[in-house]
């Protein structure tokens, strides 16, 4: 099968932005994005129109029952509590705190996903990555300051204990991908933000399962996600 055909790849790529491409088939793809640049770059054209699109939409404020049903499956409540107007007012500010400052239709989208994390609260953030798994539920939450990449995992990740998971930096030109450090299995972690970081131009950022303390060789072992930037 030829993937960087025109019209098979612009297919994938449309499919993965709106989150129609899913299971093996969505793994196979993030691994295609860090091997062809042009995949890559197919996926974030796709990316920013139908982002655009987005923006044209007028915001819509949610019916209250929806919020409820948002707030009995994030957990803030044991029980379904539809006459409490209190907890319910609280999950409302945590979920739009969460998504305060993303533009586009798909990132508020991806970031409905971050209201089970504890906020980061990094003052300087300018980019935000999310990495969610093949069922889209949210992984890590990542926010990228003028010097630090702030990093929290969320209660979703099961991490295996025999094996340490790794930050990449995916370059558009093609080069190797570039090690940023490992990722925390629970809580969070800061990061040094390399200057590299600011002087690329960043395709994608991956996740790559690793023995115990990270790469043996400077490359990627097995690649498990890719996640795009997205700037605030």
């Amino acid at each position: 099968m030829n993937y960087l055909s025109e019209n098979l790849k612009n297919a994938l790529a449309a499919e993965y932005v709106l989150g129609t491409l899913r299971g093996p088939a969505r793994q196979r793809f993030q691994k295609l994005m860090m091997q062809y640049p042009p995949i890559s770059e197919a996926t974030q054209t796709w990316e920013q129109q139908l982002n655009g699109l987005g923006e044209k939409i007028s915001p819509v404020t949610p019916d209250v029952s929806v919020w409820l049903r948002i707030e009995q499956q994030l957990g803030f409540v044991t029980e379904p509590e539809k006459n409490n107007i209190v907890s319910f007012t609280k999950a409302k500010s945590k979920i739009w705190q969460s998504i305060a400052g993303l533009a586009s239709a798909a990132a508020l989208v991806l970031a409905v996903l971050l209201v089970n994390v504890e906020p980061i609260s990094a003052p300087d953030a300018q980019q935000l990555a999310l990495v969610n798994n093949e069922q889209t539920e949210l992984l890590w939450a990542l926010e990228i300051g003028t010097d630090t990449i702030d990093i929290q995992a969320t209660k979703t990740l099961v991490a295996q204990a025999n094996a340490d998971y790794q930050l990449w930096i995916v370059p558009a030109d093609g080069r190797a991908p570039i090690s940023l450090g490992l990722l925390p299995k629970t809580g969070k972690l800061t990061l040094s933000k390399p200057q590299l970081f600011d002087q690329i131009e960043i395709a994608a950022l991956a996740v790559s399962l690793e023995p115990l303390g990270g790469s043996p060789n400077g490359s990627p072992t097995t690649v498990l996600y890719t996640s795009k930037l997205v700037t605030l």
